[in-house]
């Protein structure tokens, strides 16, 4: 009798630990996103405060342009070099650094004499990007060793959640607070944003980095979902593990972190061509909103992001319950299809419908933009910890590029073009490629299927348990 209690009493101590486990590294989690979402809504005051200053300052529209293209150039950049320095030193090390030099520039920028405001403001414009890409990478890279693989999925969507609450404050927020107590007031408020955000992350133990404690048979493991799913993309993991644990090389590194599964490439390729389509609209919006209403264009914009946002909230709390409920997260094939919807609600928004209807365009593009979030970040979360950090680092640098070309081209097409037109095609192409994509999964699950079926025919086996979490390293979770 006491040889045969005693498996299910440690049984149930085990269970009762990882239990209590879970409920501290989530508890450190949300205040880690409380902090995060506080810097975001001083990023995202300071993008309006910081144009108008520029522009004030300079009183040309191109040196906003110029501004915006330093920022975006800084975060490519960081997008390069953020796998190595992942493979070098902690997650917690470079998100508290790129918090405390956010902070510190803002602080050189308050304190710049008048005749050093254009260099102090380039420095702003190379530091917040920078640092801004640096901390994003290892935030999303680092989240299944901080909460665990099967929470993934929540965690994102609470980290999205609180980033478009930030959003929704910052943007409405920001007006009022450059009219009502200045610029620098206005980069006190954002400074101390930074702090905050630094003083959390320094408090708690934050896993992640230097690998992420990716070992061999972590990288094992994930090659054999890879190879399963009917591609070569088993030992490019292996292979790809081994040359990110050697930390030589970098850049090869982040290509082959693409290959490690069947589609991956093509997955970012499309958040690339997605980022495009984002520069349409952004660009596209002030323009729609003055032809709406020339006297005040800001009220249309502010209110298609906040219903935006409100979307996008919505479907957080959507896929959290969806993630406790099942413990899986959305797949490979709600990023394809989320795209799809978000791109064609965009497109609509600009159709000229009647505001009410404009306005359920704008919550399902929110919504369609939240699910395509989390089930991209959590799908690239399912490479190895040796891989990951790469992974992401060339994921912004292609959002980056595609977001940057996008503002270029775009600017350039509006003054022959209506907005309509213009993100019809630049979010047209995005719908193509993410048709592309959904093919290209339909092919792996087929492949993937007929391979299994094969599988029974010649072994007899039945019964054979599934992998688990079809959203793995394979694209053709879903």
């Amino acid at each position: 009798m006491g040889s045969a209690d005693g498996p299910k009493a440690d049984e149930t101590d085990g269970d009762a630990r990882k239990a209590r486990d879970t409920a501290v590294s989530e508890r450190r989690f949300r205040f880690l996103v409380a902090g995060y979402a506080v810097s975001s809504y001083g990023t995202f005051l300071n993008m309006v405060a910081l144009n108008l200053f520029v522009y004030e300052t300079t009183g040309r529209a191109l040196a906003m342009g110029l501004f915006m293209a330093v920022r975006l150039a800084s975060g490519f950049v960081a997008g390069l070099v953020v796998g190595g320095l992942l493979a070098r030193f902690s997650a917690k090390s470079i998100m508290l650094w790129a918090n405390v030099g956010q902070g510190a520039v803002m602080l050189v920028l308050i304190l710049a004499p008048d005749g050093m405001l254009t260099g102090a403001l380039m420095a702003v414009s190379v530091v917040i990007g920078a640092c801004g890409t640096l901390f994003m990478v290892a935030l999303r890279s680092s989240i299944p060793e901080m909460v665990g693989e099967d929470r993934r999925a929540w965690a994102n969507s609470l980290s999205i959640t609180g980033r478009s609450l930030a959003m929704v404050a910052g943007f409405a927020s920001a007006g009022v607070v450059v009219s009502l107590v200045g610029y620098t007031a206005a980069f006190l408020v954002d400074m101390a944003t930074f702090v905050a955000c630094a003083v959390t992350v320094a408090l708690l133990p934050i896993a992640g980095g230097k690998g992420a404690g990716g070992s061999a048979p972590e990288a094992t493991e994930a090659a054999e979902g890879s190879g399963s799913s009917g591609g070569s993309g088993g030992s490019g993991a292996g292979k790809s593990a081994s040359a990110a644990k050697s930390g030589r090389r970098w850049r090869p590194v982040a290509f082959l972190a693409l290959a490690a599964a069947p589609g991956m490439g093509l997955m970012v390729a499309l958040r690339g061509v997605d980022a495009f389509g984002s520069s349409s609209h952004n660009a596209a919006l002030p323009i729609y909103s003055t032809s709406l209403d020339a006297s005040n264009p800001a009220v249309f914009v502010s209110a298609f992001w906040c219903v935006w946002a409100l979307g996008n909230i919505g479907a957080q709390q959507v896929i959290q319950r969806y993630a406790q409920r099942t413990g899986r997260s959305v797949g490979a094939l709600g990023f394809g299809y989320g795209t799809v919807v978000m791109s064609a609600a965009f497109i609509a928004a600009f159709a000229g419908f009647p505001l009410a209807v404009t306005a359920v365009i704008a919550l399902i593009a929110g919504a369609a933009d939240g699910l395509t979030e989390v089930a991209y970040t959590s799908h690239l979360q399912t490479l190895p910890a040796t891989l990951r950090g790469h992974a992401f680092g060339l994921s912004a640098t292609f959002e980056n590029l595609g977001f940057g070309v996008g503002m270029i081209l775009v600017a350039a097409a509006l003054d022959r073009f209506s907005p309509l037109a213009v993100v019809g095609w630049s979010h047209g192409a995005a719908i193509v490629v993410a048709v592309v994509f959904l093919l290209r999964v339909a092919g792996v699950r087929r492949a993937e299927r007929t391979g299994r079926a094969g599988l029974r025919k010649e072994e007899a086996v039945e019964g054979r348990p599934d992998r688990g979490d079809r959203d793995g390293a394979e694209v053709s979770g879903g």
